[in-house]
């Protein structure tokens, strides 16, 4: 979900971009006109998120998954070894495709629970000689979330944030790589935002394609080829919403409050339940179901009936989920709380 007022301001602009007389999906990424807003977009980011200037910001074509592969192209030839937490889906599937391309320990996993709950630091196993230590940060389909930063002494952390970056505040300056997919939080699809430490870059394997080299991209601005210059622009706008809402402290204090409306109601119902455990709950995916699958099918059918986009859990677990993330109001989520509780008085 974007934010309403972004997607106002790119339909006011999207035939004259501030009376250049072209839309920004027409500038060519070299005009003056389109590096300005590059560039603020660009600032803008490393100012919200406080980036030190030992970090820099990359935007890479190909989302996050792309990144699954790009990582350990780029960090993985330290050593030839890498550490995996699999906590979910998408670290799963980056361990996965790792392994293509080195030694790959998984160091800590939450599979034997289902992936319901986030292991705790003293379960995490890190290996002494590993060129980095990957980890995701909220887990979409299970309704997970880190709630710490792991320790891993002197092991590079690299951490994929696609769901649940911008929305709670980061020290940029522990990690050796924060990557993100925009579509959640930030921007269209199309781009995944890239944080590293700029001391990490040179390791890269031979056969690393030359669009999908960190050394590239950052000898390049990010601009070896056209960027996904819309994305960017796009990007720009929610960076100038969230300074309204009080930049990521303020949007931090409005998401715990959204998801305490949603937990509250699964936490005093008799009906519905969650599927994470409590002190792993995400504030971005809240995943629940019913006493039955039935319920669950009529609860879906009747919320998308009553106007409910989405609510249909992932087809790898099933049960229903509420995607709160950034953009989406409070008074859709005191809706839906709203909506839940009537439909257990009418089911009982």
């Amino acid at each position: 979900m974007l934010p309403l007022s972004v997607l106002e301001q790119a339909a006011a602009e999207m035939t004259n971009y501030q009376g250049s007389g072209m839309s920004v999906m027409e500038m060519s990424h070299r005009s003056k006109v389109y590096v300005s807003i590059f560039d603020e977009t660009k600032a803008d980011l490393k100012r919200l998120l406080n980036v030190p200037d030992t970090h820099e910001i990359l935007f890479m074509q190909g989302g996050a998954t792309l990144q699954f592969s790009a990582v350990p192209m780029n960090l993985i030839g330290k050593t030839g070894k890498a550490d995996y937490a699999v906590t979910g889906n998408f670290s799963a599937l980056a361990m996965k495709e790792a392994k293509k391309y080195g030694d790959i320990h998984v160091a800590c996993s939450s599979e034997d629970g289902d992936y319901a709950y986030i292991p705790s630091q003293k379960d995490i196993a890190v290996s002494p000689d590993a060129s980095y230590f990957h980890y995701c940060s909220n887990n979409t389909i299970y309704g997970t979330e880190w709630k710490y930063v792991p320790d891993t002494g002197d092991i590079p952390l690299v951490c994929d944030m696609s769901s649940n970056i911008m929305s709670v505040p980061v020290d940029v300056s522990k990690y050796g790589l924060i990557y993100a997919g925009v579509q959640k939080n930030m921007a269209p699809a199309g781009m995944a935002v890239l944080i590293i430490d700029k001391a990490l870059i040179g390791n890269e394997l031979a056969y690393t394609p030359k669009l999908m080299s960190y050394q590239v991209l950052l000898d390049s601005d990010s601009m070896h080829n056209t960027p996904p210059t819309y994305t960017i622009y796009m990007l720009g706008l929610v960076l100038k919403w969230l300074d309204t809402q009080g930049g990521i402290e303020g949007i931090c204090k409005q998401k715990s409050e959204k998801a305490k409306i949603l937990y509250d109601v699964l936490d005093s119902s008799k009906m519905f339940s969650g599927t994470a455990e409590k002190e792993a709950r995400s504030d971005m995916n809240v995943t629940f179901r019913t006493i039955s699958e039935e319920l669950d099918d009529k609860f879906v059918k009747e919320s998308t009936q009553a106007g409910f986009d989405n609510l249909k859990g992932h087809r790898v677990v099933g049960g229903m989920r509420a995607s709160i993330y950034n953009a989406m109001p409070m008074e859709g989520v005191v809706k839906l709380a709203e909506f839940m509780r009537d439909f257990e008085t009418k089911n009982r």
